[in-house]
């Protein structure tokens, strides 16, 4: 997954293995609030990632044909951020500063997600354990990945 760098929108290309174009990921321009558009190569709308607005700390929501089915849910703790995905009793854990980590879902790994460093605009490898998650691991790390740019532009602000 590799972020377009020069869009006035947020703007992602997702690759499978082969290199082959799988999804587009396209955020609304001048909306109050987050919303990210996952489409397939032809450009059908496979889910979308909404920020919920008003809360304390950040919450998105996953649609998948029309219908939501998760919540990611950014944990309070002091030592490492913890999110987890309620619908799917997802877990995810790990180095998000370094956005390396992990979903799970109790002791089954669901996905592991790695930021390639050295390319233009952000680049993730994320390897998904069963295909039939992909849409749903996408969308997750999109959201985290929002919350990850919103705290460094404040960090940056303050």
């Amino acid at each position: 997954m590799q972020q377009k760098v020069f869009s006035w929108t947020d703007r992602f290309r997702v690759w499978d293995e082969a290199g082959e174009d799988r999804y587009v990921v396209e955020g609304e321009f001048l909306v109050f609030g987050k919303r990210l558009h996952i489409q397939d190569t032809a450009g059908q709308e496979v889910a979308l990632v909404e920020r919920k607005l008003l809360s304390f700390l950040p919450r998105f929501f996953v649609y998948v044909g029309g219908e939501q089915v998760a919540e990611i849910v950014r944990e309070f703790t002091f030592l490492r951020p913890r999110y987890t995905v309620q619908g799917l009793e997802w877990d995810v854990e790990g180095e998000f500063l370094a956005h390396d980590y992990t979903i799970t879902r109790g002791e089954q790994e669901v996905a592991t997600i790695h930021k390639e460093w050295l390319t233009w605009g952000d680049c993730y490898v994320v390897d998904i354990a069963d295909a039939a998650d992909t849409v749903t691991v996408l969308a997750v790390v999109l959201a985290i990945d929002c919350v990850q740019a919103e705290q460094a532009h404040h960090n940056v602000q303050h």
